[in-house]
């Protein structure tokens, strides 16, 4: 038996989420990343869904979730709705694992909530190394403004890209992470696309949450941020992935109590490509 299909309510979006059931368990809550969805945590669900209470949502914009209306997409946005997800099914004290940015919503929401949070895992979660973000400061504030508008603008008259058949979606999935098995990668797309009324398939995620705002808190409150955060946090990276590693750029240093996880022969989704090793760290750690 697989998920059921649930839904629940924030800032007047209908946001989907799946149960893994057993919920006398310990709740455990799986964010995903973004431009992906709730059934990419299939694999770990299966695994883990006898001894927790397993829930993953669809962030806004995202899977079988509404859209924002307004078509922005704010980091405070995607925290409020997990807050609300955890507020409204009464799951305080949870354990999150999260993707991406996903990692960068949990990490936030427990600084802000730390009581609320038993162990919390991240997987290239905190966003932007200092190097970027050194870099994107050095940008004047007016042509921030002036970038965003202009993209906004563009994912505006941009259309939902079509694909003429399933399997030309899955060889777009293959070629994002040539670490996937066939099977991890037809599994993935199924609960990526849609199938339009013409008989094409495009990918379920809104266009314009590819477009972040000009402006989020200071980096130095997201520091503070993370200096909140009491409970164990595994910070998780893959070697051959684009992100940049905290134990080697400095960012570890403002967590309490973290320790970091590296995975050889592994890209952005680890918790894919070494699937194994994954698990067996993420259940010592649980």
């Amino acid at each position: 038996m697989g998920p059921t299909s649930n839904s629940y309510i924030s800032q007047r979006i209908k946001l989907h989420y799946v149960d893994w059931g057993n919920p006398e368990a310990p709740p455990l809550l799986l964010i995903h990343g973004g431009r992906d969805h709730c059934r990419n945590w299939d694999w770990i669900a299966e695994e883990l869904r006898h001894d927790w209470h397993v829930i993953a949502p669809d962030l806004r914009g995202h899977g079988d979730s509404g859209w924002s209306t307004d078509g922005n997409y704010s980091i405070q946005s995607y925290i409020y709705d997990i807050a609300q997800l955890i507020h409204q099914k009464e799951l305080s004290p949870v354990s999150i694992v999260s993707h991406s940015m996903g990692g960068n919503i949990a990490l936030r929401y427990t600084g802000l909530y730390p009581e609320t949070v038993r162990k919390l895992v991240a997987i290239e979660g905190l966003g932007a190394s200092p190097k970027m973000v050194k870099e994107a400061q050095a940008v004047p504030t007016a042509q921030r403004w002036r970038d965003w508008i202009e993209k906004k603008r563009a994912a505006s008259a941009r259309s939902h890209r079509r694909y003429e058949t399933f399997e030309d979606a899955l060889a777009r999935m293959k070629a994002e992470n040539g670490h996937l098995s066939d099977m991890q990668a037809l599994h993935l797309t199924t609960h990526a696309v849609n199938q339009n009324e013409d008989g094409t398939f495009s990918w379920k995620f809104d266009n314009y949450m590819r477009v972040w705002a000009p402006f989020d808190i200071d980096h130095e409150e997201t520091q503070k941020l993370w200096g909140e955060i009491s409970c164990p946090t595994m910070l998780c990276y893959g070697n051959d992935s684009w992100a940049s590693n905290p134990a080697d750029d400095g960012r570890s240093k403002y967590f309490k109590n973290t320790i970091v996880k590296n995975y050889e022969n592994a890209g952005h989704w680890l918790h894919h490509d070494q699937f194994e090793k994954f698990m067996t760290d993420l259940r010592e750690f649980l």
